[in-house]
Parts: C-alpha cells; structure tokens; sequence
C-alpha cells in the first residue's frame, strides 16, 4: 500500500458507506441494484451529504471573502508603497507588513479555497472506490466484492458504463464507444458551464468598484478564463461516475452561491443595490439597508489637561466686570439737556382724541391759556 492510499484509505471507507448507503435506500425503495441509474442517484445522494456537512465551510469562505474584500484597499496602499523596490529588504518589509495586516484582521487568503481543497481529497477517494470496482476489487469498507462489481459493471442508459471515460471509450479494445464519448462531452460541457456561471456571478455582481480596481481582482479575473480550460481538458479523464458528482457539486454550489448573492450581498456592490431596489418595491426597505449597513464608529477624543494656576496668575487671568452692559443713568450724568430727552413724555404731548372731545373734556393745554 502506497502512501496515497494509507492517507485516502479514511476517506474511502466514508465514501463507501455513504454510498453503499444511499444504494440500499433506493434499492429498498424498489429501484433494480444492479441499474445504472441507481448508482448514479447514490452518487447523487452522496454529494448531496459531502456538500450539506460542507455547508459551515463555505459559511466560514463567505466570510472570509467578505474581509479579504474589505482589506483589497489596504493591502493594494501596501503595494502601491513598496512598487518599483525589487531589494530583498523591501520585498521583506512587505511581506512582513502584509502579514500584520492579515493578522490584524482575522483574513487567510487561502480561506476561500478551504472547501474546494476538502473536497479534492474525497473527489480522489471516488475515483479510486470506481477504479477498484472497474478491476472488481472489494472496497476497504462496506462496499463487498458483490457490491463492488455490480458497481463497476453498471451503465447508465444501458450503453454508458460509470467506470468509463472520454478517453477510455475512444482508445477502447473493440473500437471507439460513440455514445459513452457523447454523454462524456455533454458531462464535461456541463462541468465547465457551471464552474464558469459560478465564478462569473461572484465577479459581476458580488464585488465592489473599489475592489474592481484592486490587483487581487485581476489576477482572479484572469483565473475566471483560465479555470473553465482546465476543466474542459482533464474531464475527459474522469470516469462518467466521477463526473457525475462533480457536477453535482458544482450545481449545488451555484445555487448556493446566488442564494448568497441575493439575499446577503456585499456592501457597496451591484448585487446590494439590486437587493435594495427589490425591498424598496415591497416597502421592506429599513434604513440600516439603506444606509448599506455602514456603521460609523466615531472616536473619542481625548479631554484637554487642565494646567495648574497660581493664586496670583488666577487673579490676572480671570476677567474684570465689565461696565458697558451696565444703563447709564442720565441724570447723574450732569447733562441737563440729556436728562431732559430722558424724562418720560408727559401727558400735554398727548394728542385729544375723538372721546375727550365727546365728554367736554378740555386738553391742559386748553386750561392753561
């Protein structure tokens, strides 16, 4: 036994249990064992449970995602710092500074690739379990000698077998297999759509502007392109079983992924906007979502020391009454004519009015004469 196979022999023995699991539920529910499509609905029902036990991963890659988004304008001011400075104490203060920034804000870059790294092992663990069943060897668990070369020998559409693959069927003994060739590319055609659609709506709509600019994002838009080619020429290796699970995998990530987009948005991104415009429609809109979810932390500043002061010093600082606010009092002012202008009006200044004439009254002035 080789080393591969002592560090996959763990994940062989699950794989195998799940599966041979899921064949005996439909089995029991009156599916033949031996047919094609049985074994492919156990695939089925075996990457449904990878992918559900993967599901607090790919909560934890969200987040991670999320941070890495937040820091791109740091780590790109880090960049822009050290750009044109090929020495190796440059190189190294960079390393070193970028590394205090992941440190300082809890981010991994490998932690977005944490579940597809999972799941390469356990891909690698079916497709030894289909290469030992194509030989009719007995699995390392509950998958039996009987169970294994039912497994091996099972075709799907009663032309296609699981162990076969695009390759395989057209170097094959008897001459190429036409059809196991077609539903082969039709499997690999569907991988790389789907790997692509799910990249792309995580580049298009789930990034914001600021992002866009950043060097992290052109390096993954070149990857989108890169990634779909390399799928396109290794599938052709992979057996019609292994095919069938990646595909599956890859479906349930993109409607995972655009449940996320669409109910969890980055801030600030395309996806966000829409999500906003949407509530609005419906009246749902809070105004923590219209806002974006932005918080503003506003920091304290510190109170100014107040400096100790002398007796004498606190008496030459501390402000003398002032006398402008004070009314002047013009009759104490020694100016007749000013006392005179404030006096109060009296009544001869009064003008007569309609009811004094009525009365009879006569004015003081009237009397005086």
């Amino acid at each position: 036994m080789d080393l591969l196979s002592i560090i996959l022999w763990p994940l062989k023995w699950v794989v195998e249990l799940i599966l041979v699991g899921w064949h005996s539920l439909l089995s029991f529910a009156g599916m033949p064992p031996a047919d094609g499509l049985t074994w492919v609905l156990s695939i089925v029902g075996l990457t449904i449970v990878i992918r559900a036990a993967l599901i607090p991963l790919f909560v934890k890659q969200i987040k991670n995602q999320r941070r890495m988004m937040e820091v791109a304008p740091q780590l790109k001011k880090i960049q822009d710092k050290y750009r044109g400075k090929k020495d190796q104490f440059s190189r190294e203060a960079m390393s070193r500074e970028t590394m205090e920034l992941y440190k300082k804000t809890g981010t991994n870059p490998l932690g977005s690739c944490l579940p597809l790294l999972i799941q390469m092992p356990i891909f690698f663990a079916l497709f030894s379990v289909l290469n030992d069943s194509q030989n009719g060897k007995s699995g390392v668990g509950p998958l039996n000698e009987e169970l294994s070369t039912e497994f091996g020998n099972s075709s799907l559409f009663d032309f296609a077998p699981l162990h076969m693959s695009f390759s395989s069927a057209m170097n094959a003994a008897g001459g190429p297999e036409v059809g196991v060739m077609i539903v082969a590319a039709i499997m690999v055609v569907l991988m790389t759509a789907s790997q692509f659609i799910t990249q792309l709506q995580i580049v298009s709509k789930n990034i914001s502007d600021e992002t866009k600019a950043s060097p992290m994002f052109k390096q993954q838009r070149i990857l989108l392109y890169i990634l779909p080619f390399v799928f396109l020429f290794s599938g052709f290796a992979f057996p019609l079983g292994v095919m069938f699970y990646w595909l599956v995998s890859n479906i349930w990530t993109m409607v995972q992924q655009f449940i996320i987009i669409r109910q969890m948005p980055m801030p600030g991104t395309e996806a966000a906007k829409d999500r906003e415009e949407r509530l609005a429609r419906k009246g749902k809109l809070k105004p923590a979502d219209s806002a974006g979810d932005t918080l503003v932390v506003e920091e304290k500043r510190p109170a100014q020391r107040q400096q100790p002061m002398s007796k004498n010093r606190a008496k030459k600082v501390a402000p003398k009454p002032s006398t402008a606010s004070k009314p002047a009092n013009p009759a104490k002012s020694g100016n007749p004519a000013r006392a005179a202008q404030a006096e109060p009006k009296s009544s001869a200044s009064k003008p007569v009015g309609p009811a004094d004439l009525g009365t009879g009254k006569s004015s003081p002035q009237s009397n005086g004469k």
